[in-house]
Parts: C-alpha cells; structure tokens; sequence
C-alpha cells in the first residue's frame, strides 16, 4: 500500500530537498536548560571623579560660606541704601544678607532653566 506521496507506509519520510549526497543529517538532541540559578550582584562602583567633585564643590561652598561671615561681620556699621524710589538706612550686614540670597536665588534659578533644556533634548 502507498500513500498519496508515492511512499509505502511504514517508510520514514524523507526531505523533498535531500538529493542523497551524503547521510541524512538528524536534528542534535538540545541540552536541557539547568535551572536559573540567581547570578550574584555585582559591587556597586562608586563614581571617584563624581565623589571628587562633590568633595570639591563642598569645600568651596564652605570657604565662601566663612568669607561672607568674616565680611559681614566686618562690616556691621549702618549705611544709606539707595533704593529707586527711596533710601533706607539699615546695618550693611542686612544689605549683604540680601544681595547674597538674592544672587543665591538667581543661580537656583539658573540651574532649574539649564536642567529643564536637558530634559527637553
């Protein structure tokens, strides 16, 4: 008894592309997988020209910080200060007070404006 592709039953199929020019080639038995095994974590890194930067800009934060102090504190005498529409006399400690957490305020403000261009890109 044949079957419709011209092979007697029982016969293993062959494949239509195989000319016979060497032994059928079988498919390699895969390996089972092991079971995962949780790879070990590797060290965290630490950054040294980060840690180094940080240092740095830590140090010189602190040694502006004491240049303003012993300059204020210099100079605790009471000045005119010449507003645009007024003038007020006050402690040149206050003035410095002020023309520092402004120039603070308008380098915070320069840092959100160049953060948010980043984020942009």
């Amino acid at each position: 008894m044949s079957s419709p592709d011209g092979r007697t039953t029982g016969e293993p199929a062959r494949d239509p592309l195989d000319v016979g020019l060497g032994e059928p080639t079988r498919p390699a038995a895969e390996p089972e997988p092991e079971p995962a095994a949780a790879p070990p974590e590797p060290p965290r890194e630490r950054h040294a020209g980060r840690a180094i930067g940080r240092t740095l800009a830590l140090a010189l934060l602190i040694f502006v910080t004491v240049l303003l102090v012993l300059f204020v504190v210099f100079n605790g005498q009471t000045v005119q200060i010449s507003l645009v529409f007024t003038d007020v006399e006050a402690p040149l400690v206050l003035a410095l007070l002020i023309a520092a957490a402004l120039g603070g305020l308008l380098v915070w403000l320069a840092g959100l404006v160049t953060r948010a261009r980043r984020r942009r890109r």
